[in-house]
């Protein structure tokens, strides 16, 4: 079994496109499930303080998969690219969800895919 973290990104908590998902239950939700080693919270992962957590949280991090529920997978890559690399987390350990314009039971749902779909992926091809 993989150990995996996850990050939940709000987009400094005022951005319309996360008014309907209560925050705290999502991370309650999944961390009594057991699903992640642990579960965090981050208001802003893409401004500079972002890099910073990021850097500080994976030095030496002991995890196989980092899920991070926020914007757009893609713009994520680009986002965290630098902090990974500073640090030697390697890239493709990152999973990216985008969570945006969800409520607090489709962004739990939208986790727990992500999470089954890398699971189904790793017991195929590896």
């Amino acid at each position: 079994m993989s150990k995996k973290g996850l990050l939940l990104c709000v987009c400094q908590g005022t951005c319309p496109s996360f008014q309907d998902m209560d925050t705290f239950e999502v991370l309650n939700t999944l961390r009594r499930e057991n699903i992640f080693e642990w579960v965090g919270l981050h208001p802003q992962l893409c401004a500079e303080d972002g890099d910073r957590y990021l850097r500080e949280l994976l030095k030496g991090a002991d995890i196989d998969e980092l899920y991070v529920a926020a914007c757009d997978p893609v713009m994520q890559r680009k986002m965290y690219r630098d902090a990974f690399d500073a640090v030697g987390f390697d890239r493709n350990k990152h999973i990216g969800i985008e969570i945006r314009n969800m409520n607090t039971e489709q962004v739990i749902n939208e986790i727990k895919k992500a999470v089954n779909e890398k699971e189904r992926w790793k017991n195929n091809f590896l």
